[in-house]
């Protein structure tokens, strides 16, 4: 059975989408009702988690970047309160950290926005890795290496960026310089 079949068999599962863009979140919303969700929404943690512990979700979706905090946090607690909810983290700062991340808390899947509600929805259904996932031959520019490199040290030290710097021996001000800049392409 398909998770588009069982979502149908269970009549409107609960769906919290926890994203700071509220206009991203209102459309979202929209096109995940339309998919047979009772979609509820949230833009901030506390928030979510609020929501969460009256309704118990068993989907939802989590950006990662909610204004200063981290969606990780909120992967954690979703998975602590039921171990069941099936979680896709989305991102628009897309890292190999991050994805590792949120994958070790409990995430069923990582997507780089933008996205759309199929994409989701097969996220959803996915419940192992695959064997035949493509390879890439090229390597990482050195740039993107340390954009990686940075953001892994910080999810290691529970996004401080203090404590960051220090491990990286950085002035804290060129640290959040570079943590404002995109990704760099691979």
């Amino acid at each position: 059975m398909t998770e588009q079949e069982s979502i149908a068999a269970n009549e409107h599962p609960d769906l919290l989408i926890v994203d700071d863009d509220e206009i991203f979140c209102d459309v979202l919303a929209k096109a995940m009702t339309k998919k047979g969700f009772n979609v509820h929404t949230s833009h901030t943690i506390q928030d979510a988690m609020d929501l969460a512990e009256s309704i118990t979700p068993e989907y939802a979706i989590v950006d990662l970047k909610l204004s200063s905090e981290s969606g990780l946090v909120l992967v954690e607690k979703l998975k602590t309160l039921d171990p069941g909810t099936r979680i896709v983290m989305l991102t628009g700062y897309a890292s190999i950290a991050t994805a590792v991340e949120a994958i070790k808390l409990g995430a069923t899947h990582y997507l780089a926005k933008p996205v759309d509600a199929d994409e989701i929805m097969t996220a959803f259904e996915r419940v192992s890795g695959e064997t035949d996932a493509p390879i890439n031959v090229n390597p990482l520019s050195v740039g993107r290496l340390e954009w990686e490199y940075i953001h892994r040290i910080l999810a290691e030290n529970d996004n401080n960026i203090s404590v960051t710097a220090r491990i990286l021996n950085m002035h804290r001000r060129t640290l959040q310089r570079k943590l404002a800049k995109k990704p760099l392409r691979k």
